[in-house]
């Protein structure tokens, strides 16, 4: 089971550095366009630098930028990585630690799983949208409802990943909390 989990972790984080790539790449192609336009020599000599083919770059930085976002919390980022405000967390009893866990756990999934039906409905008129120049490089099946998805990925996930601390919090308790200096240990 460990081997499936690092396997579906470092796909995760290869799909993130994939799009991280390919957002740092088209935010290149925008600068050499951008920088080359003032040339018109350089775009009549060279027809593929002509700046009125690369309207799509914005919009294709924005649409990884947001996979990017959602993908990242939703599969990359881990519970230890994000900031927290724990100092009544850590300064109770391990029980009420455990009580923590699971009431907060069990309102934060129950709240993202009943915002999945609202979002899909408002996604609904999303079907309709095209974007306004990826058609341009895409083709035009791609619409905005296509580029928010990701947002559902991020819902279940981060309910099911809620539901799976909940599950241990009651199945095993809470582990004691980690100390400020890596160095220590605790006896």
């Amino acid at each position: 089971m460990k081997r499936v989990q690092a396997a579906l972790q470092h796909f995760a984080q290869a799909v993130a550095a994939a799009m991280m790539a390919a957002m740092f790449l088209t935010f290149m192609l925008q600068i050499v366009v951008r920088y080359s336009a003032r040339l018109e020599w350089l775009a009549d000599r060279f027809p593929i630098l002509n700046p009125s083919l690369y309207g799509w770059t914005l919009e294709f930085c924005l649409l990884l930028w947001i996979w990017l976002v959602f993908w990242g919390n939703a599969f990359v980022v881990r519970d230890r990585d994000h900031v927290t405000f724990d100092i009544l967390f850590v300064t109770v009893r391990p029980a009420v630690r455990r009580w923590f866990i699971i009431i907060s756990g069990i309102s934060i999934c129950t709240a993202l799983v009943v915002s999945i039906e609202p979002t899909w409905a408002k996604f609904y008129i999303l079907r309709l949208k095209k974007t306004a120049t990826l058609s341009t490089i895409f083709g035009d099946w791609i619409r905005m409802r296509d580029i928010y998805s990701i947002y559902i990925f991020f819902l279940v996930a981060v309910a099911l990943r809620y539901a799976w601390a909940v599950y241990r919090a009651v199945r095993f308790g809470v582990e004691e909390p980690v100390e400020a200096s890596a160095g220590q240990s605790t006896k």
